[in-house]
């Protein structure tokens, strides 16, 4: 793998997804970007939008990650997740992942049913979640009607 900065436990998280070129993929909580960096070097043509809440882990992704945000394969937004909504003539996603994101880990429950909503609306009609706390990853299935 390129990114050196990769610990283990994040390396066998990218290397879980169902990654393929082409694909578009939501970070839910990108901290400094070393997921976001890794996965856009997986897909190609694709493109990595990457989220966090916090302002400064967004300019530390942002120092981190100059070549792939001139490429065009990463973005970079600073908005909670239940708060997060496509923009205007944004395409949805095809694979959202969360890492240590409390709205869906059981930690804010209080923000899980907003955050779940606003994730399934970001996301194709076919499109997957997936967090941490599995093996490595558990997918959480959204329905897109009722969530």
């Amino acid at each position: 793998m390129q990114n050196k900065t990769l610990s283990p436990r994040l390396a066998a998280i990218v290397e879980a997804l169902p990654l393929r070129p082409g694909l578009r993929v939501l970070e839910i909580g990108c901290g400094p970007g070393a997921a976001a960096r890794a996965v856009v070097s997986r897909i190609g043509d694709g493109h990595v939008l990457a989220i966090d809440r916090s302002a400064k882990a967004i300019q530390q992704a942002r120092n981190a990650s100059k070549e792939e945000i001139a490429s065009g394969r990463l973005s970079l937004r600073q908005v909670a997740v239940e708060d997060f909504e496509l923009e205007v003539g944004e395409n949805p996603y095809d694979i959202a992942f969360a890492i240590r994101v409390g709205a869906l880990d059981g930690r804010h429950p209080e923000l899980a049913k907003r955050a779940r909503q606003r994730i399934a609306a970001a996301l194709t009609p076919d499109g997957r979640l997936f967090i941490d706390g599995g093996n490595p990853l558990q997918e959480i299935l959204l329905n897109k009607e009722t969530d």
